[in-house]
C-alpha cells in the first residue's frame, strides 16, 4: 500500500465482551470475543480486505473497493448473529464504512476516524455507511443500502449522509438522490486533469508522490490539502503548514489555512504560495 490512497475503511466491534466478564471472568470472555473475531476475519479474507489492526474487540480493515466492504458487512454480521447465547449473553457488533484516505499501513488517518465515529453511532447488530461509499457501488451491490439516509440528532452532524447496510434493509437502484452532487468539479494541473466526481469523492493534494495531485512547489506539504464532494458542493480542506490560496473568480483570493472552503469556480489553487502567482504548479478549477 502506497503512503496516502483512497480506499474503502471498515471498523468492526465486537459488542457484549464487560457483560460476559462480570458472568464467565476475563478469561472466558475473551474466548467468545474471539470466535466472533475469527467469524469476522473470515468475511473480512473472503472479500478481499486487509485487516491494519485487531484489538480489544476491534478490528480495522480496508478494501479497494467499496462493493466488497458492504458485501463483507453483511456476511460479518449474519456470522455473528448465528452463533450461539454465552452463558445467556448474545455477543453482537456494529460497524463503520467509510470511503476516504488512509495513512499507509495503518489505521490513522480521518478516514478512519469518520469509520470508528460511525461504528460508535451504530445500533447492536447494524452497519452504517457514509454516502461517500454509497455512491460507489454498483447496480449489483446497492440494494445492500437503505434507500433514505438515516436522520437523528447525532447522525445529522457529520458531513456526509449516513445510510444503513444489510441484507435487507431496503432497495436501491440507484445513487440516493440525497446524495447525488449532479455537477462534476474538473481540475487542471500542467498536463494532467482530474475530476471529483461520483467515481471518486475525494481528492489529495501535496508534495507525497502518493497524492492525487502531486506538487513540485517545496512551498507546499506533503499532505497539503483535499476536496470531497458533499451535499453542499465541492469543499477544498487545508491541512498543510503554508496554507492553500484560493482565488475565485469575480470573488478574489482567500488564504485557508486549517479551514476548508467551498470551491464554487473557476478559479485557482496554490499550495502554499498565492494563485496570483505565475507559477507552474497552480491548480485551476471549475464545475462542469
Amino acid at each position: 500500500m502506497s503512503d496516502r490512497r483512497n480506499l474503502c475503511l471498515l471498523v468492526a466491534e465486537v459488542l457484549g465482551h464487560d457483560r460476559l466478564v462480570g458472568r464467565l471472568g476475563a478469561t472466558e470472555a475473551g474466548h467468545a470475543v474471539e470466535r466472533c473475531l475469527n467469524r469476522i476475519d473470515r468475511a473480512i479474507e473472503g472479500n478481499g480486505g486487509t485487516i491494519v489492526a485487531r484489538a480489544d474487540g476491534h478490528v480495522d480493515v480496508v478494501f479497494e473497493r467499496c462493493d466488497a466492504a458492504v458485501l463483507a458487512s453483511c456476511e460479518m454480521l449474519e456470522r455473528v448473529l448465528s452463533l450461539p447465547p454465552v452463558s445467556g449473553t448474545r455477543l453482537t457488533m456494529r460497524i463503520g464504512l467509510h470511503y476516504g484516505a488512509a495513512e499507509g499501513d495503518s489505521a490513522s488517518g480521518e478516514g478512519f476516524d469518520v469509520a470508528r465515529r460511525l461504528a460508535s453511532l451504530s445500533r447492536p447488530g447494524q452497519a452504517l455507511a457514509s454516502g461517500a461509499a454509497v455512491m460507489l457501488l454498483s447496480a449489483s451491490t446497492r440494494h445492500f443500502a437503505g434507500t433514505e439516509a438515516i436522520h437523528d440528532a447525532d447522525l445529522d452532524k457529520l458531513e456526509w449522509p449516513v445510510y444503513a447496510i444489510g441484507q435487507r434493509v431496503g432497495l436501491v437502484t440507484s445513487v440516493p438522490p440525497s446524495a447525488r452532487v449532479s455537477q462534476r468539479l474538473r481540475l487542471r494541473h500542467q498536463q494532467e486533469i482530474l475530476f471529483v466526481e461520483e467515481q471518486r469523492p475525494v481528492l489529495l493534494l501535496g508534495r507525497e508522490l502518493g497524492n492525487d495531485v502531486v506538487i513540485i512547489d517545496a512551498r507546499a506539504s506533503r499532505q497539503h490539502a483535499r476536496i470531497e464532494r458533499r451535499r453542499e458542493g465541492f469543499i477544498l480542506i487545508d491541512q498543510s503548514t503554508n496554507g492553500s490560496f484560493v482565488s475565485i473568480d469575480g470573488v478574489g483570493e482567500r488564504c485557508v489555512k486549517d479551514d476548508e472552503i467551498v470551491l464554487s469556480g473557476p478559479g485557482r489553487i496554490g499550495c502554499g504560495f498565492s494563485a496570483n502567482e505565475i507559477e507552474r504548479d497552480l491548480v485551476f478549477f471549475d464545475i462542469v
